[in-house]
């Protein structure tokens, strides 16, 4: 039983080592007033001000983000 569990266990750090971690890439970060916390998963300024409700604190660009490239596309002519 305790071969089954050390199996299963590092079939799964196998697992997920395979697959690369990436930083969230969000244009707007919330900074809270009071907590110095700050929270860049926000992807419009309006999702950021309506985290900050109640809380306090101001929205501001994330010096960081890095916009994805757009699908390069043809257009018919």
């Amino acid at each position: 039983m305790n071969r089954l569990l050390l199996a299963a266990g590092v079939l799964a750090a196998a697992v997920a080592a395979e697959t690369p971690a990436r930083a969230q890439n969000y244009p707007w970060c919330a900074q809270y007033a009071g907590f110095g916390g700050q929270n860049c998963g926000f992807t419009t300024y309006a999702q950021c001000m309506a985290a900050l409700l109640g809380n306090g604190g101001v929205c501001s660009q994330n010096t960081q983000y890095q916009p994805t490239a757009a699908p390069f596309s043809r257009r018919p002519h």
